[in-house]
């Protein structure tokens, strides 16, 4: 019998077994972080220069 390579899908045809179901993955928080750090890279960065000049301003009115 001359096996040729095949897909799985084939292959499972073959044998008779119904086709693979997919795996559904779990969306977490720890997710959904990454997902915005991938679409938005230079978010941190202007959350922490944001934060930094709220800090500053602050300070220069606290000591008038």
């Amino acid at each position: 019998m001359d096996q040729k390579i095949m897909g799985e899908a084939k292959r499972r045809e073959e044998l008779g077994l119904p086709p693979r179901e997919k795996k559904k993955e779990k969306q977490t928080s720890k997710n959904q972080l990454n997902k915005i750090l991938n679409k938005y890279p230079y978010l941190p960065f202007i959350l922490g220069f944001s934060l930094l000049a709220i800090l500053i301003v602050d300070l220069i009115n606290y000591y008038k």
